[in-house]
């Protein structure tokens, strides 16, 4: 049998969806947090950090001024540059898998995420997901001229209908409340994944909560 899907697009956060970044990410921000004189982030505050734009988590979580946070969003970029924005970086469970069978139903495919776009290319290159992608779409480099997710979802979508594809059933897979909010910004219906770093209450307002990837293909595919 062949798969269909109920949506005409699929948009995937990055961070916490597909990619589990988190050792990367916390040992870059214990050496930029040193760097700025600013207490160590653990792995259990790392949910505090990852999803939002770093430009804003600097400012929430360690009280830095917008200008003390581009100082540090600058000086982090640095240590992942170096460092290369894909070390330590894992696939979630099956999330390769499913992007390809929904690019083989023919079902059109971008990236929406609050990371830096060439970070999100870097990622797509790495995991050879490229193929399954129409488009890939993150933040600007300075996480400020296109950062929120409701702008990422709107430039997600702008691109998907310059490449030609149906963008008038679209859903968002994510892990953040943030993706919730950005996602309804334009009534783009959001599935929840659980296995991100979120609290439990995030999920209110999206159209489903998933544990498992078998349990996300089940809601994008169905065998006809």
């Amino acid at each position: 049998m062949t798969p269909r899907s109920p949506f005409s697009c699929v948009l995937w956060d990055v961070d916490g969806t597909v990619v589990d970044a988190s050792d990367g990410i916390l040992r870059r921000l214990a050496i930029a947090l040193d760097h700025f004189g600013k207490p160590a982030a653990t792995r259990e505050e790392l949910v505090h950090w990852i999803g939002p734009p770093m430009f804003d988590s600097f400012q929430a979580n360690v009280g830095m001024t917008p200008e003390q946070a581009s100082e540090a969003v600058a000086f982090y970029r640095t240590i992942g540059k170096a460092d290369g924005y894909t070390t330590g970086a894992k696939l979630y469970p099956g999330i390769a898998d499913l992007m390809a069978e929904l690019h083989a139903a023919g079902i059109p495919q971008a990236t929406a995420s609050s990371k830096p776009e060439i970070q999100v290319a870097a990622l797509v290159e790495h995991f050879d997901l490229a193929p399954y992608l129409q488009a890939v779409v993150g933040a600007t480099a300075d996480e400020k001229t296109l950062a929120t997710k409701a702008d990422i979802v709107a430039e997600a979508l702008r691109r998907l209908q310059a490449a030609g594809a149906d963008t008038s059933r679209p859903v968002l897979i994510g892990d953040r409340h943030h993706d919730v909010e950005g996602g309804a910004a334009h009534g783009v219906p959001v599935i929840f994944v659980r296995w991100g770093f979120s609290w439990p209450h995030e999920s209110e307002g999206a159209a489903a909560a998933v544990d498992t990837a078998d349990q996300l293909r089940a809601l994008l595919l169905i065998e006809q």
